[in-house]
Parts: C-alpha cells; sequence; structure tokens
C-alpha cells in the first residue's frame, strides 16, 4: 500500500486537467538507447538520487476532491512499482532480432494504445529492456510541458567527457539590450535629426504593435473556426475524431543538424526550424504524390498543429533551486498551440519549401497566436469548465492534419547510470492526427519519430524515407547555390 505523505493537496494546473481529459489523454514516451545492458539497480540508485524525485509531480497521487476537480496528493514513491523490466519486446516483431530499431518502436507502439498509466501510483514509469539495451520513459502529460520533462530527464543523465557533470542545455540567447536607444537618437547628426529619427523610431514602434494584435487576432480567429467546422480537405493521410483509439506505428527518420545547418545557411534569416518545417512540406509532398498521383491540387492546404513554449527555459542548476525552494512558479504546463499550414507542392525546387515555410513562420513570430490560446484556454476553463474547452481543443486537433514539435537536447554525449546513451527519441500519443512528428537533437543527431494511424498510413517508413531524402535533396540544392554564388 502506497502511503501519504503529510502535504496539502495541490489543484492541477489548467493545461493539466485538459491532458487528463478522455479525449485528450495524452502520454510522453522517450527512449534512451543505450550501449550495454542496463543494470536495473543503478538505474534505481540514478533516479533516487535525480531531480526526478525531488519534483512534487513525481511523488504525487492523481485524486479527486468531493466536487470532482483533479488535485495531486503527495505521496511516498515505490520504485519497485515504476521501474518495470521487459522480458522479450522482440515478440512484437519480426522475430528474427535483426531489426533492432523496429523492436523498440514497435514495443513503443503497442505501449501508446493499450498501457495506460496507473491511478494508483504517480503518473510516470521506466520500461528497461534488455535486448536491445533501452529505457523508455513514460510521463503523462498533465506531470508538466515537454521542455520541464525532458529537462528532468536529462537531470539523471552525466556527461561521459566528466561523470559529475550534467549537461549543459542550450537555452537559447538572450534579448539584445536596448538601454539607452533613445538617448542616442539625439546625438546623430544634431538635435532636430535626432529628434526625427525618434519619432520615425516610435511610429516604427507602434506600426509594429498594430501587426501583432492584427495578426494574432487573425490567427486565433483562424484556430476558433478549426474548432468549429473549417478542416483540411480529405487527403491519405487525414485523421479526425476517434483516430487517436486506432492501433499505431512507430518509425524513426533519421537527420543530421550539420545537413541542417547548410540548407539554413543558403537563405538568408532562416533558422533550423525554417529548415524543419520545409522538409516536412518537401516530405508531405513526396509522399501525397506517390500514395494518391495526380489526386491533389498545387498549392492545397495541409494543416498541422504545434506547441510553444511560453516560459522561459532554465538551466538544470536553476531548475534544482526552483524545485527545492518548493516554488510554484515552474510547476505544470505552461504553453500555447498555433496552426503551421504547408502546401502540396510538385517538381518544384527543394529550396523553395524552406522559403515558403520561412515566410509562414515570420508571419507567426509576429502574432502572439500562441499566447493567446493559453490565456483564452485558462480563463474558459474557469468560466466554462474543463470539459468544454477540451472539446474545442480536440476539434481543432481533429480537423487539422499532422502534429509536430522540435525539442533542442544536449549537443553532448551523455550517460545514465554509467552507460552511455546513443539516442534521444520522444513521441507523444493520444492525439486524434493520423500522423505526428517529433523531433529531438542529441549530439549533433536529430531524430524524428513519426508515429502514425496504420489503417491510414500503412507504408511509414516510406514516409520517413520522404523526409530524410527531402532535407538531403535541400542540403545539395544549398551547396549548389552557395557554390554558384561563390
Amino acid at each position: 500500500m502506497t502511503s501519504r505523505v503529510k502535504v496539502s493537496d495541490e489543484p492541477l494546473s489548467p493545461s493539466g486537467r485538459l491532458f487528463l481529459r478522455p479525449e485528450m489523454d495524452t502520454i510522453i514516451h522517450c527512449a534512451l538507447g543505450v550501449e550495454y545492458a542496463m543494470d536495473v539497480e543503478a538505474v534505481k540508485t540514478t533516479i533516487r538520487n535525480s531531480l526526478m524525485l525531488k519534483h512534487p509531480r513525481f511523488c504525487s497521487l492523481l485524486v479527486h476532491d468531493k466536487n470532482g476537480l483533479e488535485h495531486w496528493r503527495r505521496t511516498e514513491v515505490d520504485l519497485d512499482k515504476h521501474i518495470l523490466v521487459v522480458e522479450n519486446p522482440a515478440e512484437a516483431t519480426n522475430n528474427d532480432g535483426s531489426d533492432i530499431e523496429k523492436i523498440v518502436n514497435d514495443y513503443i507502439a503497442g505501449l501508446s494504445v493499450s498501457c495506460p498509466l496507473s491511478l494508483d501510483k504517480p503518473l510516470w514509469e521506466v520500461h528497461i529492456m534488455w535486448e536491445p539495451p533501452c529505457a523508455v520513459f513514460r510521463f503523462h502529460h498533465a506531470l508538466g510541458d515537454g521542455i520541464d520533462l525532458m529537462s528532468i530527464l536529462l537531470g539523471s543523465c552525466r556527461k561521459v567527457e566528466d561523470p559529475e557533470a550534467v549537461p549543459i542545455l542550450d537555452i537559447g540567447g538572450s534579448r539584445k539590450n536596448r538601454k539607452g536607444s533613445f538617448r542616442k537618437l539625439w546625438f546623430q547628426r544634431g538635435v532636430l535629426m535626432g529628434f526625427l529619427k525618434m519619432v520615425l523610431y516610435t511610429l516604427n514602434i507602434l506600426m509594429g504593435f498594430l501587426k501583432v494584435v492584427l495578426y494574432s487576432l487573425f490567427f486565433y480567429l483562424e484556430m476558433v473556426l478549426r474548432s468549429l467546422w473549417v478542416r483540411d480537405r480529405k487527403t491519405v493521410i487525414s485523421g479526425g475524431e476517434g483516430v487517436e483509439l486506432w492501433p499505431r506505428e512507430v518509425v524513426t527518420a533519421h537527420l543530421l543538424i550539420e545537413d541542417m545547418k547548410v540548407v539554413k545557411k543558403a537563405i538568408a534569416n532562416a533558422t533550423i526550424n525554417d529548415v524543419l518545417l520545409g522538409m516536412i512540406s518537401a516530405g508531405f509532398s513526396k509522399y501525397l504524390d506517390h500514395r494518391s498521383p495526380n489526386s491533389l491540387k498545387k498549392n492545397q492546404r495541409i494543416t498541422g498543429v504545434a506547441t510553444v513554449n511560453l516560459r522561459k527555459q532554465l538551466g538544470l542548476e536553476d531548475l534544482t533551486k526552483m524545485i527545492e525552494s518548493n516554488s510554484r512558479a515552474r510547476k505544470g504546463n505552461k504553453f500555447g498551440i498555433i496552426l503551421l499550414p504547408i502546401y502540396y507542392a510538385k517538381d518544384v525546387e527543394p529550396l523553395q519549401h524552406v522559403k515558403r515555410a520561412k515566410a509562414t513562420l515570420d508571419l507567426k513570430k509576429k502574432s502572439l497566436e500562441g499566447y493567446f490560446s493559453y490565456k483564452v484556454a485558462d480563463l474558459a476553463i474557469t468560466l466554462l469548465g474543463c470539459k468544454f474547452v477540451s472539446s474545442f481543443n480536440y476539434r481543432i486537433h481533429s480537423n487539422c492534419s499532422y502534429v509536430i514539435s522540435n525539442v533542442v537536447g544536449p549537443k553532448e554525449k551523455l550517460t545514465i547510470a554509467g552507460n552511455p546513451i546513443k539516442y534521444v527519441r520522444v513521441n507523444v500519443t493520444g492525439l486524434p492526427q493520423a500522423v505526428s512528428m517529433h523531433m529531438v537533437s542529441y549530439a549533433g543527431q536529430a531524430d524524428m519519430q513519426i508515429v502514425v494511424a496504420k489503417d491510414i498510413i500503412p507504408d511509414p517508413k516510406f514516409f520517413a524515407k520522404c523526409i530524410e531524402n527531402s532535407l538531403l535533396e535541400m542540403k545539395e540544392a544549398a551547396l549548389a547555390a552557395v557554390k554558384l554564388g561563390g
């Protein structure tokens, strides 16, 4: 029997409550492939001394009060109930044991639809596989958002080059310091010229603010319409209501960060996310042209859903201090969603996909669509209840064609329980789209887990190959463009 710790119950965050609704019951899987067979006792010791068991969510049961509202209740954690040993996962594959990647992916696919997390313990598990050696971490999305969960998981890891050092996450650059901008304007070519420049500077800020407001309203209105009747035209990749319950298949697209950087450099002011979205656009176009040639119109829209992190990503040291201080500022989910349209395009130059993706993302950056979606949902849960907002969110997903996420992982090689990590792969299950794609970078690699409803997409390996080939074609085009320009 699990014993209770004498700490007052704490209500779930609004987003956390959404992920517990039956139609949006979402679980995150993270597979850490390792070099050698895992020592279960070493894994238990590592987790026992890690951030995971210091974080209140990982030590809390999900309970309901007399009004039916969900709360977290602190409890003692029995690691024997959370760390499970998988004896023979190869039975779920082609039985020859040769396709190691397929063994892990098939095991995760089986967990996706048939193994919900038990409510008689905190909502996480670790599945230890002997062959191939791998640890599959399962976290319910109600525990937190992907950024926090990745930070907490990597807090259990150490650097290969320094076994005592925790990983350094790429938090991103800080904003430019604009202090003194107005003062500098006054001293450029005299007071009058400075005054005119200050007026233009102020007008530019006001125009920028007006654009943010207009783009935010436009994009959020589009999201509202998606929750009502607007949806993508039917294609061979379309999912919909109830598809989250269909059998899944998981495959991996293997990418290199260096290849993506080559493409990024060929297009002015492009980012890795621009390249990623362009690669998805090209990959879908290839796949749809193969599955249903001549059935799609040129520039037919295919809409995806992406999550946007709405708070600063902390380093592991800062996160540790915040957890130890029992701060509530970091607990729960805090992210919004945005719609990401791509367009079917046949026989176009590879870099055109990236340029169009960049134009789309540049407009999204000028809006507060993600922030609006979070704040409106937060307010609506308070006023209208979780059931209404969950239905609204579910309808948006059902009327879109895919899900995409991208998490920046550590740049250096890591170990867990002294065992070198070969790859880090993440996916999310419980969504009504027929295809979802989740990319995580690790030590120069960028593995994309592709989760499909296999009755709708029967050949996901071919789809993964379309993604991989699209990046290689973009790289070749980028190198050719640089050579021509040089």
